[in-house]
């Protein structure tokens, strides 16, 4: 994660599991704490990433969900 800025909050309980309505629901909450460049970083390490499972490693990395 670029920079040592405070992880947004992100609700994925809930939501849609689709991963990439989770994607968006991270990104979102990263743009809105200001952090675009992370929201970009978070979105390219998860569309080359090889499994659900890690990609939601890498959302929780970067988003404190809840």
């Amino acid at each position: 994660m670029s920079g040592k800025q405070e992880k947004p909050r992100a609700k994925l309980v809930g939501a849609d599991g689709n991963v990439f309505n989770l994607i968006a629901i991270c990104m979102r909450a990263l743009e809105e704490a200001g952090q675009k460049e992370n929201a970009k970083e978070m979105k390219d390490k998860i569309f080359k990433c090889g499994s659900y499972d890690e990609a939601l490693v890498i959302m929780m990395d970067y988003c404190e969900v809840e």
